[in-house]
């Protein structure tokens, strides 16, 4: 079975469930979500998939970032709501990538960790299984683990493993439309010059994660903690002598 994933906080818990459930089925995940922005966060995402499929044994494989073929079935839709005709299109074109890609691998089912998510429709997912499966001799999976008190076992477990629970969904339009709502700016797609990592950036988390992966490979203990500190992204500045701007770069936090 090919095992569409997301983001690690909704395979985790989903993947044991469906292991226990098809104990003789193999099992292979697939990161294949082009629609993540920017290109740091599908890293850091993948990244602690990984670390999570490592902890499970299950066999993973990364998907093509083919993000500007994502991008281009998005038009006229990039002001629909959470839900709506542009998530159908983004389950649509994950889910016929994943069905082609069982079908090289010779598996017979596909199904996706997106059903554990709260955020997302049962019913969307499960039409964009069943059609990319349509014409095919392929199975679509589609099982709700969610009921029954599954999304409070999911997020426990992600807790006690210290998985990357990532703020939003992963489209830059989503994003738009959380922070306009928080009346935040998207500094998520800032970035400072030298590929620095800023403070609380995607960069840094990345940088965090492969730290965590890498203590847990030599058995350390760690702990994570969550810092609150006066976060600001310099959005302007110049440096003038005599009315004349003199060539300036600004050191973070100076």
């Amino acid at each position: 079975m090919l095992v569409h994933i997301c983001c690690s906080v909704d395979s985790h818990y989903f993947l044991q469930r469906l292991r226990k459930d098809h104990p003789n089925e193999r099992i292979v995940g697939y990161f294949y979500d082009p629609n993540i922005h920017p290109y740091s966060e599908f890293l850091l995402r993948f990244e602690d998939v990984k670390r999570s499929c490592e902890k499970l044994g299950i066999e993973l494989i990364c998907g093509e970032y083919d993000y500007e073929a994502w991008l281009g079935g998005t038009k006229g839709l990039e002001d629909e709501p959470e839900k709506g005709k542009r998530c159908e299109y983004c389950f649509d074109f994950r889910m016929k990538d994943s069905a082609k890609k069982a079908l090289e691998l010779g598996l017979s089912k596909i199904t996706t960790t997106l059903l554990m998510s709260p955020k997302k429709d049962f019913s969307q997912l499960k039409k964009a299984l069943d059609e990319a499966v349509a014409g095919s001799n392929l199975e679509a999976v589609a099982v709700d683990y969610r009921k029954n008190g599954g999304t409070s076992e999911q997020f426990i477990l992600a807790k006690k493993d210290k998985l990357y629970h990532q703020n939003y969904c992963g489209c830059v339009f989503a994003l738009k439309k959380q922070r306009d709502s928080q009346n935040l700016p998207q500094s998520e797609l800032m970035s400072e010059l030298h590929a620095r990592a800023l403070y609380g950036s995607i960069e840094a988390r990345l940088e965090l994660y492969k730290k965590v992966r890498e203590c847990e490979a030599r058995g350390e203990k760690f702990h994570l903690f969550r810092r609150r500190f006066l976060n600001y992204r310099l959005l302007r500045a110049s440096v003038k002598f005599q009315n004349a701007v003199i060539p300036s770069y600004f050191v973070l936090y100076s």
